[in-house]
């Protein structure tokens, strides 16, 4: 299944439930619905149910994000670890810039500064470019204060989104008990 399909089905899901705090009619009419599962510090826990589906992942926004030159719009950030059990898919890391990312021009993750990993950018997202590295990555997350993301747009704004990892580890234990 196209990765960029999931991402956006998972940030459908996600908008609708947000849209239970602001718009409580048009949440209830979604047809597909993220549950929070629990926040934890930065980062939520969630489960959605598409086509009969259990999808779980932890989801957290940026704390800051510069653009070069600055003040350019996009669309807003995010960081999931997503769990598929049914795709026997769990842990994986992936990345809502905001806009379409520049053609084969890969992102960069950093977790405090040293553990930094390569991510493959399609449309407006980004996975990690070599899927065995996602455990080390999980695990550095865990352990991590912070997760900078670095990227650019097809026009050429640099992006830099930084990450808090305060609650992640929490937030991953959940997702893994609930979608196993």
């Amino acid at each position: 299944m196209n990765k960029t399909f999931l991402l956006h089905t998972t940030i459908a899901a996600l908008t609708a439930s947000a849209c239970l705090y602001v718009l409580p009619a048009a949440a209830q009419a979604a047809k597909e619905q993220a549950v929070l599962l629990g926040q934890f510090g930065d980062w939520g826990a969630y489960k959605a149910t598409p086509d009969g589906k259990s999808v779980c992942f932890a989801l957290s926004k940026p704390t800051s994000a510069e653009t070069d030159p600055p003040g350019r719009n996009r669309d807003p950030a995010y960081v999931f670890v997503s769990t598929r059990p049914a795709e026997k898919v769990k842990d994986e890391v992936s990345v809502i810039v905001g806009y379409p990312q520049k053609p084969a021009v890969e992102a960069q993750a950093a977790i405090d500064g040293s553990s930094k990993y390569t991510l493959y950018t399609q449309d407006d997202g980004a996975w990690v470019k070599n899927a065995a590295e996602e455990p080390q990555m999980i695990e550095a997350l865990r352990k991590g204060g912070q997760l900078v993301i670095t990227s650019e747009s097809s026009r050429g704004t640099k992006t830099t989104d930084t990450y808090s990892l305060r609650g992640v580890s929490d937030a991953l234990d959940k997702v893994a008990s609930e979608c196993k």
